[in-house]
Formats: C-alpha cells, structure tokens, sequence
C-alpha cells in the first residue's frame, strides 16, 4: 500500500541539522506513527512520504518555509520579570505558556534573563532551520473509522487511550 491521505503511516527516522547534529530520532523498536493528510508531521515532510511504501528509505532536506518556517524576529520579546512567577528561578531553555494577542495559548522559550526582564521566543525552536530527515517506512495500513473520527492514530506507535 503507497501512502495516501487517511493512511497510518509508521516510522522510523533520523533528524539532523545542518551541522550534523541529531535532533530527534525515533527506532523500528520505538517508532512514530501518525495519520497521513491530518497534519500529524510538517507539511514538507508529509508532501515527500506520499506515494512512498513500507520498506521504503528515504533522505529528506526541508528548507525552513518547509518545515517550521522562517525564524519571526516579532515574535521575539522581553517580558517584565514580575510576570512570572517569583518562586521559580528563570533560566534560558525554560518554556511557558503564554496568550496570545487573541487570547489563544501559545508556548515560548525562555533565551535570556537579565534583573529586569525576561527575553522569550514564541518561535519554534527549529523555526529557521534547514531539517534533514533520514526515514525509513516500516508500515503503510488503512486507518481505522475510529482513527478517522478522532484525527489519530490508536496503538503502536500512536495515541493510547
């Protein structure tokens, strides 16, 4: 079965940065599962899996328009130290949930803290990046209605009720 939309496709993967460096990495024995065409992996990397088939290898460069997007200096700002909260001691790396201009929840890192403010990045961490993904498929099957009506995947791999 070639991957399509509604697929449960299962992984296994290598991701590196430009440097060489591995960024994350799932194994045949602990591998990543998810629903093809439900956006359960970057967009790049979906488009380059369809019509691939279990057994397949694959290496996979995305450009950061690809992948996390390009690195938005806006959403990039320094937060008033009294924001957060006075008993945790703040160090870069730190993430919190923030809201948005919309009053939606938003994740930011923490990248730098001085007396007076804290420095926070809204960008995801890879956002910049070049990605670099050595894949290989280990399984291709069609999804289940119930994976279809809860938008992923049940089981190995996947979600786990």
């Amino acid at each position: 079965m070639n991957i399509a939309d509604d697929c449960v496709v299962t992984l296994a993967y290598t991701l590196r940065d430009d440097a060489g460096e591995v960024l994350d990495s799932a194994t045949a024995a602990e591998p990543f599962a998810y629903l093809h065409g439900r956006r359960g992996v970057i967009a790049g990397l979906e488009r380059e899996l369809t019509g691939h088939a279990s057994g397949d290898k694959l290496d996979v460069s995305l450009a950061p328009e690809d992948a996390y997007g390009e690195h938005n200096p806006a959403r990039v700002q320094v937060v008033p130290r009294d924001r957060f909260p006075s008993d945790i001691e703040i160090a870069p790396g730190m993430m919190f949930q923030a809201s948005d201009e919309h009053g939606g929840r938003l994740a930011v890192r923490v990248t730098e803290v001085e007396d007076d403010g804290v420095t926070v990045d809204a960008n995801h961490p890879l956002a910049g990046q070049t990605l670099h993904f050595a894949v290989e498929v280990l399984d291709v099957r069609q999804a289940t209605a119930e994976e279809l009506t809860h938008g992923h995947v049940h089981g190995a791999g996947g979600h786990q009720h």
